[in-house]
């Protein structure tokens, strides 16, 4: 099980890539109040703009790189690129229907608080997985149920 710490040092890697610094909570104050709300957001919009730029370069890589090659070969190896090249950008489109689906809910005030139960998700998970939708009990409630299923 991981520590703090280790989620700390996640957080902090995740949030730095976008730009962004970790949430800084303050004693007593409202969950999901304005600032929250604008740094959540913040996050959002900018992992949204990082897909986008990835999606951007990979259109323009295919192109540029696509070739006829006569070598069964490479025509094979760069078939396989492009194959696991798209792979990667559906993930990352259905990661973005996830994120317009985080700012479709901050906007209808619903980010932040579990779909299952209603309590509130928690800062940390939130800025570890910003397109959470569970708190961590429904989460591994429902990862429980999708074990014994699937067995």
């Amino acid at each position: 099980m991981p520590n703090k710490n280790s989620a700390k040092i996640a957080t902090a890697t995740t949030l730095g890539a976008l730009g962004i610094a970790p949430y800084k909570e303050k004693r007593g104050e409202e969950y999901m109040n304005d600032e929250q709300i604008a740094h959540f957001k913040a996050i959002l919009e900018a992992w949204k703009q990082q897909l986008m730029e990835e999606v951007d370069r990979t259109v323009s890589h295919m192109k540029d790189e696509a070739a006829n090659f006569p070598d069964p070969v490479d025509r094979a190896s760069q078939e396989e690129e492009f194959s696991l090249e798209l792979r990667t950008r559906d993930r990352e489109r259905k990661l973005l229907k996830k994120i317009g689906k985080s700012i479709a809910s901050i906007d209808d005030e619903d980010y932040g608080y579990c779909e299952s139960c209603g309590v509130e998700i928690g800062i940390r998970r939130l800025e570890a997985r910003p397109t959470a939708t569970l708190c961590i009990d429904c989460k591994t409630l429902d990862e429980i149920k999708e074990k014994h299923l699937n067995k």
